[in-house]
């Protein structure tokens, strides 16, 4: 699959980067090493009354900045290589959309669909308890989210249990994101990293020199998209693109196998069918193809793998038809494959960017249960009444009556959700063009990811200067 590992992959990138971002080398070998490393055994007694031990993870790649932020995911593919690399990315990812975090991740080496939810349930726990035990955890310190194989559930489960252990702390809601809404979560945080891709992608596709390169017009109206993955981040990848952008998708791969549709899948219709039936085969008007991995090499302007690491590899990348690739997982091409893309023209849209929208919602979840206040809640109604003051003037000096429906659209104050999607569309634009600036104004660099990178790691750079630590 790979010479590298996923987080040699990583560190690869890094050194690619390194070289350009002016920095001394003392101070690069700090910002790219790995913090800490905590492995934990988590133990489970089954029906039987024996005891199965699991094997868990939570890394902090960086402490530069904290707390540190990164999802808990269960899956049995984890050990301590991937969750060092999913580390290392939160730290570049954190500094690329300026959300003020240290890198970090978590992991437990389990398949969630063999586990009842009462044992879910105690492997949380008790996973929550040891990092509260070795201080992994906490407001201001660690900040865990979902992840593949986790959701609100597993991070209810998560702050009950801080709660519980850390009696009296007030800002005790802050120690996880991606809580229930009405468990000090927040509104639009399960959209969040699909709507980042989306965002990502129509800016990335709004300058004409770039869309040039690659034979495309401006704009993501009518541009043809096939999706590796439809869990959450697959899902409102193509949700989202689909109604508010105008994409066509042509292709959906799951677990399961892969369907398609030259004149396009109906993709709100087609979750409402896997969600029925329990797979996207059989999907009406739809194709199945011969196997999963023939939708990586379908002719598509946009190509978004929602999936896990290493998918786009040297034994496929050369049969990769997309113009560009939009890295919705973490790590899904890996150095080899890369190389070989870029040879051909293909944009790379990389992971510590696209997929930033959970994180920075995270960011918002956290100021949230900081503040002690719901978004929205303090200037709402002010501001809906300042805009009815303005139409009612308007209305008097030109003796015209504002149609109700277009009244009730501009009085319209600004709620929670509204709140949190501007601000993520805010984040996601201002990145993207730092880092496309980053690209064009650097002699040298071959790619959106090395410029990315050295975006982030000059932002690091800069934190610790600040700090004194470094001249």
């Amino acid at each position: 699959m790979s010479a590298y590992s996923f987080f040699q992959g990583v560190e690869k990138y890094f050194d690619q980067a390194a070289p350009f971002t002016g920095l001394p080398q003392g101070l690069l070998q700090q910002i790219k090493g790995c913090n800490a490393v905590l492995r934990v055994q988590v133990p489970l007694k089954l029906a039987n009354g024996d005891v199965e031990v699991l094997e868990a993870y939570r890394v902090q790649h960086s402490n530069h900045r904290q707390p540190t932020k990164g999802g808990i995911r269960y899956s049995e593919d984890v050990n301590q290589d991937e969750v060092m690399a999913l580390a290392a990315l939160m730290t570049y990812k954190c500094a690329v959309v300026d959300v003020p975090f240290g890198g970090a991740k978590g992991g437990i080496k389990i398949n969630p669909k063999k586990y009842t939810v009462e044992q879910l349930e105690r492997i949380t726990r008790r996973y929550t308890a040891e990092l509260v035990r070795k201080n992994f955890i906490g407001p201001g310190l660690d900040v865990p989210a979902p992840d593949y194989g986790t959701g609100p559930r597993e991070m209810a489960w998560i702050v009950d249990t801080y709660t519980a252990l850390k009696h009296g702390e007030i800002d005790a809601a802050g120690c996880v994101t991606g809580k229930p809404v009405n468990q000090n979560g927040i509104q639009g945080r399960t959209e969040a990293t699909g709507r980042g891709v989306f965002y990502g992608l129509r800016t990335a596709c709004s300058f004409e020199d770039d869309m040039k390169a690659l034979g495309l017009t401006t704009g993501l109206e009518g541009k043809t998209m096939v999706i590796q993955g439809l869990g959450n981040v697959g899902s409102y990848t193509g949700l989202i693109s689909q109604k508010e952008g105008g994409v066509k998708v042509i292709c959906v791969a799951e677990h399961d196998g892969a369907i398609y549709n030259a004149a396009g899948l109906d993709v709100e219709a087609l979750i409402a069918h896997r969600d029925k039936t329990g797979s996207i085969l059989g999907f009406a008007g739809a194709t199945q193809l011969a196997t999963r991995g023939e939708a990586l090499e379908l002719e598509c302007d946009i190509l978004v793998p929602a999936a896990l690491e290493n998918q786009i590899n040297a034994d496929n990348a050369a049969r990769i038809k997309a113009k560009i690739i939009a890295e919705a997982a973490n790590g899904p091409v890996t150095p080899e494959a890369e190389a070989i893309l870029l040879q051909r023209g293909c944009l790379i849209i990389p992971d510590m960017y696209i997929n930033a929208g959970g994180v920075t919602v995270s960011y918002f979840e956290w100021l949230k249960n900081l503040s002690h206040v719901r978004f929205g809640r303090m200037q709402k109604r002010f501001e809906q009444k300042a805009y009815e003051n303005i139409i009612n003037t308007v209305e008097s000096l030109t003796g015209k009556k504002v149609d109700e429906r277009d009244r009730a659209i501009i009085v319209r104050g600004a709620d929670e959700v509204d709140l949190v999607r501007s601000g993520l569309e805010e984040t996601m634009i201002t990145a993207y063009h730092g880092i496309r600036n980053t690209w064009k104004s650097i002699a040298g660099l071959n790619s959106l990811r090395t410029a990315a990178f050295v975006y982030a790691i000059k932002k690091i750079g800069n934190d610790y200067a600040a700090l004194g630590i470094f001249p």
